[in-house]
C-alpha cells in the first residue's frame, strides 16, 4: 500500500512566454505543493471554445499526502502566482496558466467545486496525448477505457503536436547517486516515513525494519531489566537475517536503495539497555556480523529533541510505547552522537528536523532533499 496519494494534473499557457509559464508553475507546484514525479513534453494546442493564441500545454505527475480538495487549493495559489486573472464571465479567456486535476488516484469526486475525474477529459486531446507521456496505462474509473484507448475515440480532432520540453524539478536533489541509503534516528524521528517518501518519490526499492511482530518489545517496556538482552539478541538476529535476504537480491552498482535503519542501531541501543558483561558479549557477535553486511553509500541521522520525540511516539499511538520517558530517549540521541562521531569510515549526513514537518510542508520536505543534494 502507498504511503502517497498520485494526482495527475495538466497544465496550459497561452500568453507571453508560454514555456516559460508552464516551467514557474511546476516549479511551484513541486516546491510548495506536493512532489513533481514526471512532467510529460509539451504540446501546442490551438484554443479551444474562445479566439485566441495557441495554447502550450502538459501534464505531471504528483505525489502528495494532501487530499484532493487541499490540492485544489494549493493549484489555485499556483494560478495566483503565475498571474492568471480570472474572467467576470466564467468563461474561457486567453491565460498566463491555467492547471485542472485531472485524476486522483482512482477515485471518483462529484462536489459543486471539484469533479474528479476531469469530466471533459477524454473530449480534449491537449490533456489526452499529455497524459499518455506520464501515466500511459492509467484507467478512467468511470469509463473503464485507457489513454490510449481514450485518444482513439475522441472526437476532438484539433492538432497537438509536440514542440518543447521542461525540466522535471530537483533533478539535483536526486540521492540515488548513493545507491544504497540507511536513514537512522530515534524513536519516533521520523525514519520511516522519510525512507518511503524518497523510495515512492524516486523509483527506489524500500527496506523497513521488522519490529511489530517482535515479543520481547512490549515485555521490555514494561521490565527493561528483565528482557534487555533477549530483545537486543532478538532485533540483531532479526535486523542481521533481513540485511542479508533484502540486499541478496540486489545489484548494488544499478539498483537505488532506502533503509529505515541499519544493523549499527544495534549498538546504540544496546549500549544504554544492557549491563556491561552483557554488552561485551553482545558487541562481539555484532562485529562478527557487521563485517560481513554491504555498507550504505550515505547514512542519514534524523536528530529530533526529546520533546519533539515524545509528541510523535503519543501521536502514533503504538501502546507498548506511551510509557517510553525522556530520559530513556536522551540517551539514546547521545549513544547516536557518540557512535557518530566515533565510527570511522561512515558518511553520516546529520539533519536535525527539530523545527521541520516534511510530511505536511512541502517547503520543508524540499529542504530536506536539498540537504541530501548538498552533501559530498
Amino acid at each position: 500500500m502507498k504511503f502517497q496519494n498520485t494526482a495527475i494534473l495538466s497544465l496550459g499557457s497561452n500568453i507571453g512566454n508560454r514555456l516559460s509559464h508552464l516551467q514557474d508553475a511546476v516549479n511551484y507546484i513541486h516546491n510548495h505543493i506536493a512532489t513533481v514525479v514526471k512532467v510529460s513534453a509539451v504540446y501546442e494546442t490551438p484554443a479551444l471554445g474562445f479566439e485566441g493564441a495557441p495554447f502550450y500545454n502538459c501534464a505531471i505527475v504528483l505525489h502528495t499526502i494532501k487530499t484532493p480538495q487541499d490540492v485544489l487549493l494549493g493549484i489555485l495559489e499556483a494560478e495566483q502566482e503565475g498571474g492568471r486573472v480570472r474572467s467576470a464571465s466564467g468563461g474561457y479567456a486567453s491565460r498566463t496558466i491555467d492547471v485542472d486535476i485531472i485524476a486522483y488516484n482512482d477515485e471518483v469526486i462529484h462536489t459543486p467545486q471539484l469533479q474528479i475525474p476531469h469530466p471533459r477529459m477524454q473530449e480534449r486531446n491537449f490533456v489526452l496525448y499529455p497524459m499518455k507521456d506520464v501515466a500511459p496505462h492509467w484507467q478512467h474509473p468511470v469509463l473503464k477505457a485507457g489513454v490510449k484507448e481514450l485518444l482513439q475515440n475522441t472526437t476532438d480532432m484539433s492538432s497537438c503536436k509536440p514542440v518543447e520540453k521542461l525540466e522535471l524539478p530537483g533533478v539535483g536533489l536526486n540521492p540515488s547517486r548513493f545507491n544504497y541509503i540507511a536513514i537512522e534516528g530515534n524513536i519516533g524521528a521520523g525514519k520511516t516515513t522519510l525512507a518511503t517518501k524518497i523510495s515512492e518519490d524516486f523509483n527506489a526499492r524500500l527496506i523497513l525494519e521488522r519490529f511489530a511482530d517482535n515479543p520481547f518489545l512490549p515485555k521490555f517496556y514494561e521490565d527493561g531489566q528483565r528482557y534487555a538482552f533477549p530483545l537486543e539478541m532478538s532485533f540483531l538476529a532479526d535486523r542481521y537475517q533481513q540485511i542479508t535476504d533484502d540486499l541478496a537480491q540486489f545489484d548494488l552498482f544499478t539498483d537505488f536503495i532506502v533503509a529505515d535503519y541499519h544493523i549499527f542501531k544495534s549498538l546504540i541501543f544496546s549500549r544504554v539497555t544492557l549491563a556491561e558483561e552483557e554488552y561485551r558479549l553482545y558487541r562481539r557477535l555484532f562485529d562478527i556480523m557487521y563485517k560481513e553486511l554491504p555498507k550504505p553509500g550515505l547514512y542519514i541521522y534524523l536528530h529530533q529533541n526529546t520533546e519533539r520525540l515524545l509528541e510523535h511516539i503519543k501521536m502514533r499511538g503504538r501502546s507498548y510505547e506511551q510509557n517510553i520517558n525522556a530520559a530513556y530517549l536522551d540517551k539514546i540521541n547521545s549513544g547516536y552522537t557518540e557512535y557518530i562521531r566515533a565510527a570511522p569510515g561512515l558518511n553520516v549526513l546529520i539533519i536535525d528536523v527539530t523545527s521541520r514537518d516534511f510530511v505536511n510542508r512541502q517547503e520543508d520536505y524540499i529542504w530536506l532533499l536539498n540537504q541530501i543534494g548538498q552533501h559530498r
